[in-house]
């Protein structure tokens, strides 16, 4: 079984964990905050309250042995970005950073960041891996065997209701956000804007445009309908 931290439960730290645990992975979940942390400690296999800044308490927890650390601390840089240097110190296998910028997303990278989670920036590697699966817009490969990926709402999704699609029970996959593109009024002006939900109610139905952020094992995601 992989095992997999999520430090930092936020709303998307939150939404990643929670989904994760839904899958045959053992998640880690991490916060200084008791309250996030008692949110979510009945759907991981463990949550822990402490600072992901302080060396001895991420070996306490045995993370340096765990097969991916998402950092996804969204608000406070300075707290993400010294808990992704504590990381690299302490020898994790494989970290994934969730940044705000291109900025923020460079100075990840230079710090030891394995990958990046950025959804308004492709990088090379994210295309090669969606050209490699059509239907896949953007792929995050969380760990061996598992991604997360964005996917533009197939045709025979269209018209049905989150709960009509099932997704766990056919297709062994959770959703982690729905992105829509939308329209408001702005200055007086229509414009179109993207709004994302990280947690969709059961009857929202699906729209031709939407795209759903999934997170499920290769072969499950890979089961999803085409077109």
């Amino acid at each position: 079984m992989q095992r997999i931290a999520i430090l930092g439960l936020g709303r998307f730290g939150t939404t990643l964990a929670k989904s994760l645990g839904k899958s045959d992975v053992e998640v880690i979940a991490i916060d200084r905050n008791p309250n996030l942390v008692t949110a979510v400690k009945d759907d991981v296999a463990l949550a822990v309250r402490l600072d992901s800044t302080d060396e001895e308490a991420l070996l306490s927890q045995d993370l340096q042995n765990c097969d991916v650390c998402v950092v996804a601390i969204g608000e406070n840089f300075e707290g993400a970005l010294l808990t992704t240097a504590t990381l690299k110190k302490i020898g994790a296998k494989r970290i994934i950073c969730r940044a705000q910028t291109t900025t923020h997303a460079e100075i990840f990278q230079s710090i030891g960041a394995d990958d990046i989670v950025q959804p308004e920036i492709e990088t090379g590697n994210s295309l090669a891996r969606r050209l490699a699966n059509p239907q896949f817009q953007d792929l995050i490969e969380l760990a061996e065997g598992y991604s997360l990926i964005d996917i533009r709402c197939p045709v025979e999704f269209r018209g049905k209701t989150l709960s009509q699609l099932q997704l766990r029970t056919k297709y062994q996959v959770n959703l982690v956000a729905l992105k829509r593109t939308v329209t408001v009024q702005k200055d007086g002006e229509l414009i179109q804007t993207l709004r994302i939900t990280s947690v969709p109610k059961p009857d929202d139905v699906m729209q031709p445009d939407d795209v759903l952020v999934l997170v499920g094992s290769h072969e499950s995601l890979e089961r999803l309908p085409r077109g």
